[in-house]
């Protein structure tokens, strides 16, 4: 009998809709089984991709949009808790306004940073939805502003007066870094079905932003914790800098003004897109691999002595002993005036004895002069000159007080060595003596004065030299991460030249980076132009680009970098930023620049 069995095998309880309630309760339960995989999956996706990035505000933004994706709301708001107990706007976006403001947008947010405590009172602000989210450190969902309890949404409803928007529901989510500390607030606005309708967050929905805002704090705290490391960093690579600098008043700037010309050249070297430098580009890290060497480059510098840095005359050292010598000058003509009155109380002729005590002053005069100018040490100290110097030297005065009274334990020690005759005792006008040596230094008078060129002695000099040994020695100790790995080679290799004759390396060009070819023009372009120091005059911008052609045609800086330091503009630009309006003159850089 046909139509008396099973109903031809389709399911009982046939629905009007063509399938029996039991299938749809199924596939709705495997749509949402689905959904809820799908959502943790994207989760994960998220969790990764948060940890990964490393820019601030891509970060923010990211954040935002995506919890704004999977709760499918209109609009949103990331504020981040300030130092001042402040949330401030961090991003912020609303599709139906169009409005994008914060993050990568560039478009600065106009909206005041929301007071967590009462500035008067110092009461906790739990009028204001987001700020009580942060005080609380809980999730909190409205479905109307417009009828919810409990919370000032004032400004939210003029807000709406003004734009003729409807903000109606609200999910604002703590989002706390490990330490259980409240860093942001993730705030969504209008929750969407899918036809568009405003509705209420779905509550199913919300462990899953919870989750996302947790991972996001995380990031963010990563990120805080990082920058916060820089900044030290930073601040403690400034502050020796800055100590060193502080040392000499001489020399005070050099190890800021150099970081900005080696940024500048870097900037132009990375803009070029044809000739030596069109593959030269610099990541973050690479920057600020820069940015590090070239405040550190001088630090070994913080163990040179002061006296050595800014020697400015041949014969100082903690004070200018021309004014020692000047007094010797003194007790001589104080002994020629000497003579001549007891010669004429003996009787002498006045008329000669008066003419031989002028003529004497005025020997000593000119031997005074001729020494003091030698102490400037601005000409060059030719063999003639040296043999003069040792004659008038040569002339010798009476002691009369002991030489070791009133001198320090560790002059005494070197006294006690070979101690001075007993007072009274003739002394030369200038001497060597066996006291002037003083661990490597030698501060004998004849042999500083005999400096043939400058102010210093070879074992100054070789103090000073020294400084990028020390350099490297004290960068070579810290444990810079493997991104930042080549600041000690940067910033110790900036006394190196092209042709292998620089130290303390003797490395050639094609041994140096592009990084270290820059850092060594940028450390003598303003050692040149530089007006702080006492042993130079300041070089007018044309005479120190004229010396930076020299030492290019001499194989000493790398020439493509001279060239473009002149065609980028930079060598003009920190000319009008850090030179004296007197230094700064017209170059013509067509005859420096290759045809």
């Amino acid at each position: 009998m046909s139509g008396n069995g099973s109903n031809s095998g389709l399911p009982p309880q046939q629905g009007a809709g063509g399938s029996p309630p039991g299938e749809r309760r199924y596939r709705r339960g495997r749509r949402l089984e689905d959904q809820k995989s799908s959502r943790l999956h994207r989760l994960i996706e998220l969790g990764i991709a948060l940890s990964a990035e490393r820019d601030h505000d891509r970060l923010l933004e990211r954040i935002l949009l995506e919890a704004k994706d999977l709760a499918n709301s209109d609009g949103g708001t990331l504020y981040l808790v300030t130092e001042d107990r402040k949330l401030a706007f961090a991003i912020l976006r609303n599709d139906t306004l169009n409005t994008a403001m914060g993050g990568t947008t560039g478009v600065a947010i106009p909206l005041p940073p929301v007071n967590l405590y009462n500035p008067e009172t110092g009461q906790p602000n739990y009028n204001n939805v987001a700020s009580s989210c942060a005080l609380g450190g809980k999730t909190i969902s409205i479905d109307d502003a417009y009828t919810a309890e409990g919370y000032d949404f004032s400004g939210t409803k003029k807000f709406d007066q003004g734009t003729g928007y409807r903000s109606k529901s609200f999910l604002n989510v703590p989002m706390k870094n490990y330490q259980g500390e409240v860093i942001a607030v993730l705030q969504l606005i209008n929750a969407r079905d899918d036809d568009g309708r405003v509705v209420p967050f779905d509550i199913g929905l919300q462990p899953i932003i919870e989750a996302l805002a947790s991972q996001a704090a995380v990031a963010i705290d990563n990120q805080q914790l990082i920058s916060a490391q820089r900044d030290l960093l930073d601040s403690m690579i400034k502050v020796i800098a800055r100590a060193i600098d502080a040392k000499s008043p001489y020399t005070g700037g050099h190890c800021e003004r150099v970081p900005v010309i080696a940024k500048m050249l870097a900037e132009a070297g990375c803009a070029e897109d044809s000739g030596p430098f069109a593959d030269y580009q610099l990541n973050d890290d690479q920057w600020y691999e820069l940015h590090l060497a070239a405040w550190l480059h001088d630090c070994g510098k913080v163990t040179t002595p002061e006296y050595v840095v800014d020697k400015a005359t041949k014969l100082e050292t903690i004070w200018d002993r021309i004014h020692e010598v000047r007094t010797r000058f003194e007790v001589l003509r104080r002994d020629a005036e000497i003579a001549y009155l007891k010669a004429r109380l003996a009787g002498g002729d006045e008329a000669s004895l008066g003419e031989a005590y002028a003529a004497r002053c005025a020997e000593l005069e000119e031997q005074f002069a001729f020494i003091a100018e030698a102490n400037i040490g601005g000409e060059f100290m030719a063999p003639e000159k040296i043999s003069r110097l040792r004659e008038i030297g040569a002339q010798t005065f009476m002691r009369t007080f002991d030489r070791t009274l009133g001198v320090s334990w560790a002059e005494r020690q070197r006294l006690a060595d070979k101690p001075p005759p007993p007072a009274p005792a003739e002394e030369r006008l200038l001497e060597d003596r066996p006291d002037h040596l003083k661990d490597i230094y030698n501060l004998g008078e004849l042999y500083n004065l005999s400096i043939q060129r400058g102010t210093l002695t070879e074992e100054e000099r070789k103090v000073i030299n020294d400084h990028i040994v020390i350099t490297q020695e004290m960068l070579d100790q810290l444990p810079f991460p493997r991104h930042l790995k080549r600041v000690p080679v940067i910033a110790g290799n900036h006394h190196e030249k092209m042709d292998g004759s620089g130290y303390p390396r003797g490395l050639k060009g094609a041994e140096m980076g592009v990084s270290e070819r820059i850092m060594a023009v940028a450390d003598i372009f303003e050692a040149l132009t530089a007006a702080d120091r006492p042993y130079k005059q300041p070089k007018k911008l044309s005479e120190a680009i004229r010396i930076l052609s020299f030492m290019k045609k001499d194989n000493h800086i790398d020439g493509d970098i001279f060239e473009l330091f002149l065609r980028s503009g930079a060598y003009k630009a920190y000319a009008e930023r850090f030179l004296r309006p007197e230094q700064i003159d017209e170059v013509d850089i067509s005859s420096y620049l290759a045809g």
